[in-house]
């Protein structure tokens, strides 16, 4: 039996302040508030804690977390682990994560509104079939220094050709 293409349900990301990523993800974004910034403690008393544990392991102490929505219903777990450390440049090679990317089709308008909320664009709006098709991309930074990149079109429909 062939495998079935799994679903998305959700990401989850780090920040140093859980309460200025949800307003920012919020007001820029429009991404829904599931549950605001919550505190999490280490004990095994909970199945959140438990599972904390069984993940990290033992000495975290404590950390926030929030819990968002994009407008597809994508889950967005937002973490603020005590002694969080901003990694130093774009390390854009080591294994693991290394960007998200979300769909807007007025992608000029929604750059303009992560500048004026903190983030930076990495890169000029970019057009990947010039002449073919109005399908464009950028890559940006919010204010905490996460890259994610931003298509005008559904994945499918960007890549539907097999090649840039």
């Amino acid at each position: 039996m062939s495998p079935y293409p799994k679903t998305f349900s959700h990401i989850g990301i780090s920040v140093p302040d859980v309460k200025a990523a949800v307003a920012f993800y919020s007001e820029v974004m429009g991404w829904y508030t599931i549950m605001g910034p919550t505190d999490v403690t280490e004990e095994s008393d909970t199945a959140i804690g438990q599972m904390c544990i069984d993940v990290f392991g033992t000495g975290w102490g404590s950390f926030k977390i929030a819990h968002m929505s994009t407008g597809d219903k994508i889950g967005i777990e937002i973490f603020e682990f005590q002694n969080n450390e901003k990694p130093e440049g774009f390390q854009y090679w080591k294994t693991g994560t290394f960007h998200f990317c979300i769909q807007d089709p007025d992608i000029e308008r929604l750059v303009e509104k992560i500048l004026a909320h903190g983030g930076k664009q990495r890169m000029p709006i970019r057009e990947y079939y010039p002449g073919e098709k109005p399908f464009k991309m950028v890559y940006v930074e919010d204010p905490f220094g996460l890259v994610f990149e931003i298509y005008t079109h559904s994945y499918e429909l960007t890549y539907s050709q097999g090649a840039y």
